[in-house]
């Protein structure tokens, strides 16, 4: 008999096309040996390409469907994805804070869906109010610039990770290679990657952050999780010539 593998836990939006949200996450812990809980926070009418509308889950609901998992279920490993607003985010993050010891969050702050659609989240100032509590987010270059500014954005990620570990996804940009980082309070990591000709993928930030979680969920340290979580987000985006990638076992 094998042993239990370990939880992660998602609370993000259902995308029907199951190329982002819940589903691409649950589908991400899974390929990385780690067993998914998933509570939706939103639904979305969504295909690979377009963004049609969504319907926020009250925060409260929201909560309700944890407490239950939590009942019965250990769970310190949480990645949160699709969230109405800063204000939201921060109800929740304080409730996990309380309801588990020692949580490890990982946030992927979405602003804005593939398809082009924006989120009204709350601004600069309340997102740094909501990251009270956080482990790691995970924001890519468009998502860190509006955030934390466009001027001296090294600077500034630098200075907040002295509160909360960032990693930087750095493939919004037209250079033939890709460079992510990651923002520790004692050192800076760096994991490049050639830029690949259909690399584009629906739902690739909500990959890399599942996949960050689901790593460190087995054990290991967050370097070594991120360089992990960036090779298996490159095995993704490689996998297709379309937009919706294919999740490949990352452990035996």
């Amino acid at each position: 008999m094998t042993s239990q593998r370990p939880f992660a836990l998602s609370i993000a939006g259902f995308d029907p096309s199951a190329g982002a949200g819940i589903l691409a996450d649950i589908k991400t812990f899974e390929a990385n040996g780690v067993y998914g809980f998933g509570v939706v926070s939103a639904l979305t009418w969504q295909n690979d390409r377009e963004f049609d509308r969504v319907e926020w889950v009250d925060v409260d609901k929201i909560i309700s469907q944890v407490e239950v998992m939590l009942r019965k279920f250990k769970v310190k490993y949480v990645k949160i994805g699709l969230i109405e607003n800063f204000d939201v985010l921060k109800k929740l993050v304080q409730y996990l804070s309380c309801a588990i010891e020692n949580p490890v969050i990982i946030l992927d702050p979405i602003l804005k869906a593939s398809a082009g659609f924006e989120f009204n989240n709350g601004g600069k100032e309340a997102f740094r109010e909501a990251i009270e509590g956080i482990y790691c987010i995970t924001p890519n270059l468009p998502e860190a610039m509006e955030l934390f500014g466009k001027e001296d954005l090294n600077t500034h990620l630098e200075n907040l990770s002295e509160r909360v570990n960032i990693y930087l996804k750095g493939g919004h940009n037209d250079e033939k290679t890709v460079l992510d980082l990651l923002y520790t309070c004692d050192h800076t990591y760096a994991f490049t990657n050639d830029r690949l000709p259909y690399g584009e993928k629906h739902g690739s930030g909500c990959v890399l952050s599942a996949a960050l979680t689901a790593l460190l969920a087995f054990g290991e340290d967050l370097p070594v999780a991120a360089e992990n979580a960036n090779l298996y987000t490159y095995n993704f985006l490689a996998s297709t010539e379309t937009l919706l990638g294919n999740h490949q076992s990352f452990r035996i």
